[in-house]
C-alpha cells in the first residue's frame, strides 16, 4: 500500500515537532534559571544563635519626689540571654541583618529599690536591623565582620515581680564586631561582641525618670547555619 502524503503535510509536521521541542527546552531552561536564582538567594542567607552575656551599666539621675529633688541610682542586673540573627550577605561589603535578643533581669532603683518592695523584674526583648560588612581577608580561617544598626527594646515588667508597672519601649542603637569560622559546608561557629545604647527605662513612672542614656555589653558565642 502506498501512502499519498503531500510535501506541505510533511513540512507542517516537522514544524510542529520543532515547536514542541523548542517549547519544552524553553520551559526547562526557565525552570533551571528560576532554581538557580533561588539557590543564589538562599546561599546569601544564614541564621545564627548566640548565647550572650548581658552586662549592664549603672545610671544615676535626679528626680523630684514630693517637691524634693532626690538622687536616684539605677542598677540593672547581669544575666545571659539568646541572640538570634538572620543575615543576608550580598557581597563582602554589602550585607543586612535582623536581630532578636532576649534577657530577663531586675532593674533596681535606689531609693525605690531600698524599700521592702525591691526592684522591677522584667523581660527585655530587642528587635533591630543592621548593616554588616565582611572584610575579604581571613585570619586563620576566621572571617571577621563589623555591623551597626538600630531598632527598639521592649521592657516588660513580669506579672509576679514587676511591681505592677507598665511596659515601655526604648529606641536602641548598636554596633557589633566578631568572626565566623566554617565547620563544614553549612555549619559554622560565631564569636562576637555587641554594645547597645538606649535611654534607661522608667516604666512611665515619674519618680523613676532619670533621663539618662545607658549601655549594655554583650560578649557572646554560638553557631550559625548557612544555606
Amino acid at each position: 500500500m502506498i501512502l499519498n502524503v503531500s510535501p506541505q503535510s510533511c513540512v507542517r509536521s516537522v514544524l510542529f515537532c520543532l515547536l514542541l521541542t523548542l517549547a519544552g527546552s524553553t520551559a526547562k531552561a526557565q525552570a533551571t534559571q528560576q532554581n538557580s536564582g533561588l539557590d543564589r538567594q538562599l546561599q546569601r542567607l544564614d541564621i545564627g544563635v548566640v548565647a550572650s552575656a548581658i552586662i549592664n551599666k549603672d545610671s544615676n539621675g535626679t528626680v523630684v519626689i514630693n517637691t524634693v529633688p532626690t538622687a536616684v541610682n539605677l542598677h540593672p542586673g547581669d544575666t545571659v540571654g539568646p541572640l538570634v540573627t538572620i543575615r543576608y550577605t550580598v557581597s563582602p561589603y554589602v550585607g543586612f541583618e535582623f536581630n532578636y535578643a532576649y534577657a530577663r533581669y531586675t532593674q533596681t532603683f535606689t531609693p525605690f529599690g531600698a524599700t521592702p518592695v525591691g526592684g522591677v523584674q522584667q523581660n527585655a526583648s530587642e528587635y533591630s536591623f543592621g548593616y554588616v560588612v565582611h572584610p575579604k581577608r581571613q585570619f586563620h580561617g576566621v572571617n571577621p565582620f563589623i555591623g551597626v544598626g538600630a531598632g527598639t527594646t521592649a521592657f516588660r515588667p513580669t506579672p509576679g515581680g514587676g511591681e505592677g508597672l507598665q511596659s515601655q519601649a526604648r529606641a536602641t542603637y548598636y554596633y557589633n564586631v566578631g568572626g565566623d569560622y566554617m565547620l563544614n559546608k553549612h555549619f559554622g561557629a560565631r564569636a562576637e561582641f555587641r554594645e547597645t545604647f538606649f535611654k534607661a527605662p522608667d516604666f512611665e513612672t515619674n519618680y523613676l525618670t532619670i533621663q539618662k542614656q545607658t549601655t549594655e555589653f554583650q560578649p557572646g558565642f554560638g553557631f550559625f547555619y548557612r544555606f
